[in-house]
């Protein structure tokens, strides 16, 4: 359960600078800059974010052969700055272009499952916090486009954030997006496995030619950055409504 309380950021100082930094950074990507900040989130509480793949695993790859793994990354490095300079605790799997598997590892199978491992090792080790894994898609029929958010059914609360993680893309960047949000299994382990509120957040499909040339564009990353952001914004803000119901 997110708990809330008194935070310095609800200074207004705080306020204005960060929110100066949204409008200077965010203008570029064309995003409409309008998101509800909270207050009260208490400090204990932590904004963990994965950026899939890395390192010997790319991911999946658009058709001339750029893979998800460095577009994955730059999403992350975004949304992470958006969170600091809001005040956000925030945590994060990898923030190169690096696989996180034990040092003396051998194999590539043996590498990605202590990579597995030590991302749900990251995302276990708060005890309040929401947990982000960033990817792309890629399917045979290159027509498909949409982001999608995946979730599992071990904490009540994954199906509502991935349902407003998906209208938040809706929303700023893919008005045509009618895809649904989709519960997941043991396939995807972080998902599956954590113990925190978590979203498989698949940004769009890398095999959609139209799709890709955005995805690969730095502007797009940080739209996409922004539109994350402000679904963890929707998300805390009804969680505090919630508490200050049931108190």
């Amino acid at each position: 359960m997110i708990k809330f309380g008194n935070k310095a950021r609800t200074a207004c100082l705080v306020l204005v600078i960060a929110f100066s930094f949204l409008v200077v950074y965010y203008t570029i990507a064309n995003v409409n800059v309008s998101v509800p900040t909270i207050g009260g989130v208490s400090d204990d509480f932590w904004i963990v974010i994965d950026a899939g793949h890395g390192g010997m695993d790319g991911g999946c790859s658009s058709a001339d052969g750029v893979p998800e793994k460095g577009i994955n990354l730059n999403i992350l490095l975004n949304l992470r700055d958006l969170c600091r300079v809001f005040g956000y605790n925030v945590d994060v799997t990898r923030d190169s272009d690096v696989s996180i598997h034990d040092k003396g590892v051998k194999g590539i199978a043996n590498q990605k499952r202590s990579d597995m491992d030590n991302r749900l090792a990251i995302f276990n080790r708060h005890s309040n916090a929401l947990c982000l894994s960033v990817h792309q898609n890629k399917f045979t029929d290159p027509k498909y486009s949409g982001a999608q958010m995946f979730y599992s059914d071990n904490n009540p609360k994954n199906e509502g954030i991935a349902r407003i993680m998906q209208q938040k893309f809706v929303e700023y960047l893919q008005p045509e997006n009618t895809r649904e949000i989709k519960l997941c299994g043991k396939e995807l382990f972080l998902c599956y496995y954590c113990k925190n509120p978590t979203v498989m957040i698949e940004c769009g499909f890398l095999s959609n030619p139209d799709e890709a040339a955005k995805l690969k564009t730095e502007e797009y990353q940080k739209q996409i950055a922004f539109t994350i952001f402000s679904g963890i914004n929707e998300y805390l803000q009804q969680e505090m409504n919630s508490a200050n119901t049931v108190s």
